[in-house]
């Protein structure tokens, strides 16, 4: 399926509710919202910003955040940063990103405000009106190059960039296109058969393409209503339960895991819930919550397997359908393929790499001919991931292959850290890895080596790093040797490091 993000936006009827958001704020209806879009869309012309112009968004959670994405996407090419970045990550990213615009809420004191004055981005303040309805909000901006006319959007024009971390090189930026938006929100939409009478809970931060897609887009192109929260707490989820009356939420294995550990003290809102299902998707969802889940809320837990360069969906258990424990079910949208190192398809029940292909899939990495050269067999992209294909067409992951750290979803590039760990003057070694977590799957380390004649606790060199990098990022367990260990080449090695380590 071709089409824009207007395209999604007409599935609402006029006066059915759009968008809302806990605490009663009232809901904007989808009339409302597509006339906010198309005001969005004037103002970001007037300022001279069009297709193919790139505006971060540093907002957090909420309905406002929700409308800037479309609206943004729809006009030009949206790049949401997630608000915890430090000022260093910030210039990276609006530097790498090309920025012609930065939308900051007014009032909020950004680390990304110093950096657009740096960089010479000029800055949108955006107010919200939540008068005029959840996600209504009102842009000034100071300074523009000349108006631009006002057109339409393609389905070939790009919508939305993400970065997405690689071990060997920088961050890649990921451009996804209006076709890809359209398709993924699509594939999702009838996995989960949403339809205009379902009420989404976005719990899932909208910097990320989980929440962006399966929370957001998904559900506005069946019309239904997305009720946007703060940001997760588990504190407050049964509270917005209750209020929201939600028929579905989304969200990774983390926050299902907080959401159980409450549920105890919240007998009478499981027994009064709306929920039809409850999805899970970014990292894997072991079997025994699963089982708790679906105990606790008497609905299927479908589960998801998803990533960025797929606009989110790649695989999904399916709703109702039969439901394979230990895989991530049968192909949620795109051709999936488990080859081997050739590209060539193997056998059934053979491990290989998972490869896919489809309307959703990115055509490639922005500016980095290395690493399309390495991500494609042809058409197929390469996931990185190892994995297995039954008779059935159901996917196992066996494995990873490439060395990013997945901590309870968030992916982090360990040469990222690495990097910003080097610049401390005792450190001559750093090397980051994945050491295993019970809940969060996986979480940072680091192995350092000092510089001779320098000291250097392992509390100053998380904090110097916590100084720089955003919370998720920081090594949780800092190694000091005297030699880091090398394989049989005498490369450093990031993955087995961590048992090598003793820290598995």
């Amino acid at each position: 399926m071709s089409g824009t993000i207007l395209d999604l936006l007409r599935a609402g009827a006029d006066d059915a509710n759009a968008l809302s958001a806990p605490g009663g704020v009232p809901p904007l209806t989808y009339r409302a919202l597509r006339e906010h879009v198309a005001t969005v869309r004037q103002f970001l012309a007037s300022q001279g910003i069009g297709p193919g112009d790139r505006v971060g968004i540093v907002l957090d959670n909420g309905p406002e955040m929700a409308t800037a994405f479309l609206s943004i996407a729809s006009a030009a090419t949206a790049a949401p940063l997630n608000p915890s970045y430090r000022a260093e990550e910030f210039e990276f990213y609006l530097s790498d990103l090309g920025a012609k615009l930065l939308v900051v809420a007014t009032g909020k004191d950004s680390a990304s405000l110093g950096v657009a004055e740096k960089l010479g981005v000029p800055v949108a303040r955006l107010t919200p009106q939540p008068e005029r309805g959840a996600g209504s909000f009102s842009l000034q901006c100071e300074a523009g190059t000349p108006p631009k006319s006002v057109r339409p959007p393609s389905p070939d024009d790009i919508a939305l960039v993400l970065h997405t971390s690689g071990t060997t090189s920088r961050p890649k930026i990921v451009p996804l296109a209006h076709k890809n938006i359209v398709a993924s929100a699509g594939n999702i939409r009838r996995t989960l058969a949403l339809t205009s009478k379902d009420r989404g809970l976005v719990i899932m931060p909208l910097f990320h393409i989980h929440g962006l897609i399966a929370a957001l887009s998904a559900p506005i192109s069946a019309g239904a209503e997305v009720c946007c929260s703060p940001g997760f707490n588990a504190l407050k989820f049964f509270g917005w339960l209750d209020e929201v009356k939600p028929t579905f939420y989304t969200g990774v294995p983390t926050m299902h895991q907080a959401i159980l550990l409450r549920a105890p003290g919240n007998a009478e809102v499981l027994k009064n819930h709306r929920l039809r299902f409850i999805r899970s998707s970014s990292s894997a969802l072991p079997p025994t919550v699963i089982a708790e889940l679906e105990r606790v809320f008497r609905v299927p837990v479908v589960e998801a397997y998803g990533m960025t360069e797929a606009t989110h969906q790649m695989a999904s258990n399916p709703l109702g359908g039969p439901r394979k424990a230990g895989t991530v079910g049968p192909s949620g949208g795109p051709e999936i393929r488990v080859v081997n190192d050739k590209g060539e398809t193997v056998p059934t029940g053979q491990t290989g790499e998972i490869v896919i292909r489809g309307p959703n899939v990115m055509t490639a990495y922005e500016n980095n001919p290395k690493a399309n050269a390495d991500a494609f067999y042809g058409d197929w992209f390469r996931t990185g991931d190892q994995g297995v294909m039954d008779a059935d067409g159901y996917v196992s992951i066996t494995g990873r292959l490439k060395e990013i750290i997945n901590r309870g979803g968030e992916k982090i590039s360990p040469r990222e850290v690495d990097e910003i760990i080097m610049e401390h003057p005792a450190v001559h070694q750093c090397v980051t890895f994945a050491m295993p977590h019970d809940m969060l799957g996986e979480d940072v380390a680091a192995a350092i080596v000092l510089r001779q004649g320098k000291a250097a606790t392992d509390k100053e060199l998380r904090e110097f790093a916590s100084a720089r990098l955003a919370p998720y990022k920081v090594p949780r367990k800092i190694l000091i040797l005297t030699e880091i260990p090398v394989g049989a080449t005498g490369k450093l090695q990031r993955i087995g490091l961590a048992q090598k380590l003793g820290l598995a």
